[in-house]
């Protein structure tokens, strides 16, 4: 096969993480070379069985140095960048990695000629008290003024087998005498399934997205914090009282909890920042067909899927209330 015949190479940058990895199956399903850009090589070897041998190649990029950045990016058709952070971590600060790093993402798929596809957040807010709302938003402006074709989707909460939500909560529920509510549990989210988003970016990668368009993909239901964990409970089957916490007294937790090194910290100031707006797709993006309905994919339904990753946190595991024994 000469060089003129291979499949179309994507780069995908942060491809090991949450939805990562999710994204990186479903191009390699369509046939597409990925070469996924992560910062630990060595720590993203899994990744070789979820394509055919050679269709998968892993590099080493970083973010914050742009020639890491370049070396990842030359030779590909398209560019998907899935990093984000939902904490600051040392050098990996909100402006470095969502707002530079992305920017430079921009920057060097732009000098390669190559499209590209960011995944951003519902919560992206200029304006927004949220530092890393703010940097989402600073960061889907500069993409824009260097890729006006860019593909942006933004995303309300994620669920899936390696989600940092639905899975912390029911961890919790096993120890704790009770589940918090942060500001009375009345935030709204979306949940959308990570592989609903994937099949989204694999369909901008295909070129069945328009270009320069912003998405908001969310799930076909409306919860509230409180619903989502009381589905939590149900899935599990646990029963846990509910605390409410005032968003200020959280914030102060959440400040107290960063301070302790080597720790990672269940809630952070900014995340309660993020926890006093909705997050849900707008009424203007499901007029204009900018959402997964949109481009003619059915949302996926939150409680056909939690019970296939929240088994193990049932008190008997899979075994629980199925009347067998173990």
């Amino acid at each position: 096969m000469t060089l003129s015949n291979l499949p179309p190479l994507v780069t995908v940058f942060g491809g090991s993480g949450f939805i990562g990895r999710h994204v990186v199956r479903a191009l390699a399903k369509r046939g597409y070379r990925i070469r996924v850009a992560v910062r630990r090589p060595d720590l993203a070897g899994f990744l070789q069985p979820l394509g055919n041998l050679g269709q998968i190649s892993i590099v080493q990029a970083n973010v914050r140095y742009r020639n890491s950045i370049d070396r990842a990016v030359e030779g590909a058709q398209h560019v998907v960048n899935c990093v984000g952070i939902l904490a600051e971590s040392g050098r990996n600060t909100f402006d470095a990695v969502q707002e530079f790093g992305a920017k430079a993402i921009a920057e060097a798929a732009r000098g390669a000629g190559a499209s590209l596809t960011h995944i951003s957040s519902l919560s992206a807010d200029a304006n927004s008290p949220s530092a890393y709302a703010r940097t989402k938003a600073r960061a889907e402006a500069a993409i824009l003024s260097i890729k006006p074709d860019a593909i942006i989707l933004r995303p309300s909460i994620v669920f899936g087998p390696e989600d940092e939500f639905f899975n912390k909560f029911a961890d919790m529920s096993r120890t704790a005498p009770f589940l918090p509510l942060i500001g009375g549990g009345k935030t709204k989210f979306q949940p959308v399934y990570v592989q609903d988003i994937a099949e989204t970016v694999a369909r901008s990668v295909d070129g069945k997205l328009k270009a320069g368009t912003t998405y908001e993909l969310g799930g076909p239901e409306v919860l509230s914090f409180r619903e989502c964990l009381e589905t939590t409970l149900a899935v599990i089957n646990r029963k846990k009282s509910f605390v409410s916490i005032p968003f200020g007294l959280a914030s102060l937790i959440g400040s107290v909890a960063s301070l302790v090194p080597l720790i990672k910290p269940p809630i952070t100031a900014d995340q309660v920042t993020l926890l006093k707006s909705d997050n849900v797709v707008s009424k203007q993006a499901e007029a204009e067909g900018r959402t997964l309905k949109g481009i003619g994919l059915l949302p996926t339904l939150l409680v056909s899927v939690l019970p296939s990753y929240l088994v193990r946190y049932r008190p008997q595991g899979q075994f629980t209330g199925s009347g067998k024994a173990a």
